[in-house]
């Protein structure tokens, strides 16, 4: 099992969602009229817990292929089955809706909300997941842009990797499960020379597959001859010889090796 949760987690109805978001949300908005804007996240939802039965915090998700383990929480969830993530910043941006997405699909979970108690007045938003996991395992691979270079099966793990936990989830978790499977991140980060005419203007760290490879994961949609356009720029200005990159895309796993 890829995704572990460590506490009873399970799909409510459509009806049963909106009846028990209604109902924590008005507890929100009550604490917020008492206790104003400027505390921290953590204080809010130790009020909430405290006010409302029903309600967990720090919900563990954990997600593990062969020696990979990285653990999510799930910020609150009332009822078992509604996640909130509760957040304290100006503005939400699309990186929490990201955030709060990638719960929804490691979860398996239909709907959230995402809270932001920071404003004036409580701003708030419905997260929707319309994919299952099934779904997210589906998948066409393409690599005929492919070449082994450093590590052989670096392609047939990362493919397993992803039909196991399937696509759409946070490409951070894509990028340290293959830093890990490739020695973890100190073994594999390196500060390599940027060179325009000769002369060594500074580094930049790299992560490598071999001393003179890189590596690279992406989650684009579309545009990846953009992408792979300006990586060969990047390329044309440092000692590397070459990049192999992966794409996680809704339908497609891509493998390219773009060299100089």
């Amino acid at each position: 099992m890829p995704v572990k949760p460590r506490h009873s987690i399970r799909r409510p109805s459509e009806a049963e969602f909106g009846k028990l978001s209604y109902e924590v949300m008005r507890v929100v908005f009550a604490i917020h009229n008492e206790f104003g804007r400027f505390f921290d996240e953590r204080i809010y939802k130790l009020e909430l817990a405290r006010l409302l039965p029903g309600i967990s915090l720090e919900i563990p998700l954990e997600v593990s292929f062969e020696s990979f383990r990285k653990v999510y929480f799930i910020d609150v969830l009332f009822q078992d089955a509604v996640p909130l993530e509760c957040k304290t910043v100006d503005t939400i941006t699309d990186r929490h809706r990201s955030q709060s997405l990638n719960y929804l699909l490691l979860a398996d979970l239909p709907h959230g909300k995402l809270v932001n108690l920071r404003p004036e007045q409580v701003t708030h938003e419905f997260i929707n997941a319309p994919l299952r996991t099934a779904d997210r395992q589906r998948f066409e691979i393409v690599a005929h842009d492919w070449q082994d270079l450093g590590d052989a099966q670096v392609r047939a793990w990362f493919t397993a990797f992803v039909s196991d936990l399937g696509t759409c989830l946070d490409l951070a978790l894509y990028k340290e499960a293959l830093a890990h499977r490739l020695g973890g991140e100190r073994h594999t980060e390196r500060d390599i020379e940027v060179i325009s005419d000769g002369v060594v203007l500074a580094t930049q760290k790299f992560r490598l597959i071999e001393p003179d490879v890189a590596f690279n994961v992406t989650t684009l949609p579309d545009n990846l001859e953009a992408f792979a356009l300006h990586t060969r720029r990047l390329l044309a200005h440092t000692r590397l010889r070459a990049i192999q990159w992966v794409n996680v895309g809704r339908h497609q796993l891509t493998f390219t090796t773009i060299q100089k």
